[in-house]
C-alpha cells in the first residue's frame, strides 16, 4: 500500500533541523510550539522511526533524521518549484510581431534572442504571413509591430531597407531555361504580379507551375528544379540560389522592408523590440522619420 509523507510536517522537520529547536522553528513557521511538535510526532509514527534525539541538551537529529533531512529538502524544493512555475506570472506581457515568411531569416532569430535577454519576462508571439494579411491583422489590432515587403510605404510606416528582388532556383538548376518559364508562387505573394509583368515586358512566355497557399510547397517545387521563384537578396534559403541567367531573365524591382507600430501598443517593450529590428536592418538609424500606424 502506497504511503505519502506530509509535506507540511516535512517543512517543519527541516525548519527544526536548520533553526536548532522546536521553539525557533515554530516562530519561523508562524505556528505554535505544540502544533510543530505534533507534526513531528505524526511524521515519526508514519515512518516508524525516531527523527529527533530529545534526550540531548539541544534537539539533535538521529541517524534516521539525518537521512530523512536530505530527502525532505529535495522534496520541499521540488514542491516549491512546481508551485512557482505553475502559479507565478512568468511574463509581464506579450508582443505580437508579424513578419513575412521570406524575411524571417536571418535577422529575426537574432532580434528575438537579444530581446529575450533584455526582457526575459516578456513573450514575443511571432506571426509569419504575407504582407497584405499582416497589415489587415494590425488594422484589427491583432499585431503590435509588423514588418512588410512592399514597393512603397504607407502612412505610418518606417522604411528599414531597400533590397533588390532576384530570380532564384535550385542549386545548379536548369528550370529557368524552359519556355514557357514555369513559376511557383503563393497566391497572395506580393512579388508575383511584378515578376509576371517583368516577363511580359520582355516577351518571355510563362505559366504557373504551382499556385498554392503553402510556402513549403513552393520551396519544395523550386528546390526540385521544377520552377523558379523570386526572393529578396540576402534572404535566400540555403537550398535555393540566385539564378546565373546572364541577362536571359528580366531585371526585377527593389522592395522596401517597412515597419509599422500600432499606436496603442507603444511602450518600453515594443519600442525596444523596434529598436532591435532597426539595428538588424539598418544599424539602428531609421531611414525615414517614424510615424505611428493608426489604430
Amino acid at each position: 500500500m502506497t504511503r505519502n509523507m506530509d509535506l507540511t510536517a516535512l517543512r517543519s522537520f527541516v525548519t527544526i533541523a536548520e533553526s536548532g529547536g522546536v521553539t525557533r522553528a515554530a516562530g519561523f513557521l508562524n505556528l505554535t510550539q505544540s502544533a510543530v511538535s505534533m507534526q513531528i510526532k505524526r511524521l515519526e509514527e508514519a515512518l516508524g522511526v525516531q527523527l529527533l534525539d530529545r534526550g540531548a541538551r539541544q534537539i539533535a537529529l538521529t541517524g534516521a533524521g539525518e537521512q530523512l533531512l536530505s530527502y525532505a529538502r529535495r522534496m520541499i524544493h521540488l514542491n516549491d518549484e512546481a508551485i512557482g512555475r505553475l502559479t507565478h506570472q512568468a511574463f509581464e506581457g506579450e508582443i505580437a510581431l508579424g513578419v513575412p515568411s521570406d524575411i524571417v531569416y536571418p535577422a529575426i532569430p537574432q532580434v528575438l534572442r537579444r530581446f529575450s535577454a533584455d526582457f526575459p519576462r516578456m513573450r514575443v508571439h511571432l506571426l509569419s504571413s504575407y504582407t497584405r494579411k499582416l497589415k489587415a491583422m494590425q488594422a484589427r489590432g491583432e499585431c503590435d509591430l509588423i514588418l512588410t515587403t512592399e514597393d512603397a510605404i504607407d502612412t505610418g510606416g518606417e522604411m528599414l531597407a531597400e533590397v533588390p528582388l532576384v530570380w532564384v532556383g535550385a542549386p545548379g538548376g536548369q528550370a529557368w531555361r524552359a519556355r514557357p518559364l514555369r513559376l511557383a508562387y503563393e497566391r497572395h505573394c506580393i512579388f508575383r504580379t511584378g515578376a509576371q509583368a517583368a516577363l511580359d515586358r520582355v516577351g518571355i512566355p510563362w505559366e504557373m507551375a504551382v499556385d498554392s497557399d503553402s510556402t513549403r510547397t513552393i520551396e519544395a517545387t523550386v528546390s526540385a528544379d521544377l520552377a523558379v521563384h523570386t526572393a529578396l537578396a540576402g534572404s535566400i534559403p540555403p537550398y535555393l540560389e540566385p539564378i546565373p541567367h546572364g541577362g536571359a531573365l528580366p531585371d526585377l524591382t527593389t522592395q522596401h522592408i517597412n515597419m509599422y507600430i500600432l499606436d496603442r501598443a507603444r511602450g518600453r517593450g515594443v519600442d525596444h523590440l523596434a529598436d532591435l529590428v532597426r539595428q538588424a536592418y539598418c544599424g539602428g538609424t531609421p531611414r525615414l522619420e517614424l510615424a505611428v500606424a493608426p489604430v
